[in-house]
């Protein structure tokens, strides 16, 4: 995933407004994977879109998350794997993963630690392929001042 600097203001006006299908298939993830504690949706730079989670702070964690992105990014640069596409994160309590949802957002969900990993990848992935198309959709569309 190549990062893409979003345009001030016209950009932003877009991206927010595809709040409410960015959040319905939040929680059509959370429907399909029991032990989701939440999701969210950000930028690449932080601005976050949606969110289905009450145990975290969305906005601090969408901040977060593109710190993590770009820390992600430089580390699969450094090593030769290409661009972004994932970050897995597993702590004494769960997980929290990071998805691309295509150039100009994140997926990030947090999961308890009896977690099917391989069914969060699964379902995650298809989840960012969704919002990737809603967000490039609504980046198509002309902004409107």
């Amino acid at each position: 995933m190549r990062r893409r600097a979003l345009r001030p203001r016209a950009e932003r006006r877009q991206l927010v407004a595809v709040e409410t299908e960015v959040r319905e298939e939040l929680v059509r993830l959370r429907a399909r994977l029991p032990h989701l504690a939440g999701a969210l949706v950000a930028t690449t730079d932080g601005l976050l879109l949606a969110h289905e989670a009450e145990s975290v702070e969305a906005e601090g964690t969408a901040a977060l998350t593109a710190a993590a992105l770009g820390v992600a990014q430089r580390l699969a640069d450094a090593t030769g794997q290409g661009g972004f596409r994932e970050l897995l994160v597993r702590g004494e309590h769960g997980y929290v993963a990071c998805y691309a949802a295509g150039p100009s957002a994140v997926l990030t969900v947090t999961a308890g630690p009896r977690t099917n990993v391989g069914r969060l990848h699964l379902e995650a992935r298809r989840s960012g392929e969704r919002i990737a198309a809603v967000v490039a959709g609504a980046l198509e569309r002309p902004a409107h001042p």
